[in-house]
């Protein structure tokens, strides 16, 4: 429904979005795409956290001499950063793969487009790997890391917006005197921090998806800023907002529930080390 509402034609609200996916597509066409962000999602959110847990403790270890010590507001801030930027190398062609599947069955009608030889809204590609080696083929590594720029946009404050509030908030609603917060304080503060930081990371996401599902019928866009200025041009402010109520609405259970297995699966581990190594 995101890509849909943001890069997609016709769709209007989310609730026509809905109907028009499902008396189109049938429910199989809220499920296109899912293949290659669910076998990647692992390796992904591992590498996006444990960048952001070891530069914290770097940083603690380089400022105070102690890895574990509590880290301060700045070095939250650089360790998002730094998980940020990594995330943009693993992430843009697991989203541009998504993408492009979604968008290969949107119909495109405006005349001032120059199409590509396969007709709009025919099946471009047959799968996840079929789409990354035709990709690969017709447009090379560039085009692999289509949108890269504006996920950097994205990302970086994005997960500012992430892990901070998320331990602000984590040890706000944490009772005094506990050693660590209880499941559901993590629970809870992870999806705070997952909504916050889709709602704040939005507008880039419109110009990523945009710049993205871009590629499959036409060339319209020559680069992030030119998405930005053609969308403002063609459809004015509001356009930045599009999947705004998706991108949150679904940023707090899946960040609740990400926090919460990262945060029990440390603990079970420290526990088994310390049984292992008493």
């Amino acid at each position: 429904l995101q890509t849909r509402l943001q890069a997609g034609q016709g769709y209007g609200n989310t609730l026509k979005c809905v109907l028009t996916v499902y008396r189109n597509e049938s429910l199989a066409g809220f499920f296109k795409g899912m293949s290659f962000p669910l076998a990647s999602i692992g390796i992904y959110s591992s590498v996006v956290f444990g960048v952001f847990s070891n530069t914290q403790r770097f940083l603690s270890q380089l400022r105070h001499g102690d890895p574990a010590a509590a880290p301060s507001l700045p070095d939250m801030t650089l360790a998002s950063i730094a998980a940020g930027v990594v995330s943009v190398g693993i992430g843009t062609p697991v989203e541009l793969v998504k993408i492009r599947l979604q968008m290969q069955t949107q119909p495109y009608t405006k005349a001032n487009f120059k199409l590509k030889s396969t007709v709009p809204g025919s099946t471009v590609y047959r799968g996840p790997i079929h789409c990354l080696r035709t990709i690969l083929q017709k447009e090379g590594i560039a085009g692999v890391y289509r949108g890269n720029v504006a996920m950097l946009l994205r990302d970086v404050p994005g997960y500012c917006a992430y892990f901070i509030p998320y331990a602000v908030f984590c040890d706000w609603i944490t009772p005094d005197g506990s050693i660590s917060p209880n499941p559901f304080s993590i629970w809870v503060a992870g999806g705070v921090a997952g909504a916050v930081s889709w709602a704040l990371c939005t507008p880039m996401d419109v110009v990523k998806s945009r710049l993205q599902a871009d590629g499959v019928y036409l060339n319209q866009y020559k680069g992030t800023l030119d998405c930005m200025l053609q969308s403002y041009q063609n459809e004015g402010l509001k356009v930045f907002c599009r999947g705004l109520m998706v991108n949150t609405m679904r940023g707090f259970p899946s960040s609740a529930a990400m926090f919460l297995g990262y945060e029990l699966s440390l603990k079970a581990m420290k526990r088994c080390q310390t049984d292992t190594n008493p």
